[in-house]
């Protein structure tokens, strides 16, 4: 999935600036960018999974969790202030779905050893994009900020923990979110393709009851690394 948005997105700036700067003369929403307010809305895939430490390894030396990853969804709406000519103040709170298996590899029973992390995330960011000067009907942007994340599905008040099955996170997380992406302007939209990743700030892992728990006691941190396609609309 890396690999795939990187090439995917490579490909579609480099194609989109050669045949937008070459082919149209006109220059379409001319005034867009001058509003002060602006709105729209957002869609796309996501594949996030987990960075994972591990306390001192000569207390836990076998410890290792491997993480599988599958592709899912996200949708939100926009809200731009343009704050100076290229820079704008944006605020993009939507809903992120996707599903992780855990294999703790250091437990041999397969029924303790293997455990889901579904989520449906409330993905709140806050950034600030820098936008190069429009040429024609394109223009480039990179953005980055901070974002709060909940965690719909993260069992946290759940009594029962991983000794009964149930792998349990925290409902309160921070990210930080950097991002490339490009302006495509239209006769009656702008529409955006970008290129995310998010990078959880705090532990994200809620620990078991038991202190010696053999799932939660080794890992030292536990936080979520993805990478968003989105395509944007306003």
């Amino acid at each position: 999935m890396y690999r795939i948005a990187v090439l995917f997105t490579v490909l579609f700036l480099f194609m989109g600036t050669t045949t937008f700067a070459q082919r149209d003369k006109i220059e379409y929403l001319s005034n867009f960018d001058k509003k002060e307010l602006r709105w729209g809305f957002y869609l796309g895939l996501n594949k996030n999974n987990y960075t994972i430490s591990y306390k001192a390894p000569d207390a836990y030396p076998n410890a290792y969790v491997e993480t599988e990853a599958k592709i899912g969804f996200n949708l939100g709406l926009i809200g731009d202030l343009r704050i100076h000519k290229n820079i704008s103040l944006r605020l993009e709170p939507g809903l992120i779905a996707n599903t992780k298996t855990l294999y703790f590899k250091h437990l041999g029973n397969e029924m303790d050893s293997v455990r889901e992390a579904s989520g449906t995330f409330l993905h709140i960011p806050l950034l600030l994009q820098f936008n190069a000067n429009r040429l024609r009907n394109i223009r480039p942007y990179v953005v980055g900020g901070i974002a709060y994340d909940y965690n719909f599905a993260s069992n946290f008040n759940n009594p029962d923990d991983n000794s009964s099955g149930e792998f349990r996170m925290q409902k309160n997380n921070f990210m930080y979110e950097l991002g490339i992406g490009m302006d495509f302007y239209f006769y009656y939209f702008k529409f955006s393709p970008s290129i995310r990743g998010i990078f959880a700030i705090n532990n994200e892992l809620k620990y078991d009851d038991d202190p010696n728990s053999p799932w939660t006691t080794p890992i030292d941190y536990f936080g979520t690394r993805g990478v968003f396609i989105r395509f944007t609309f306003q």
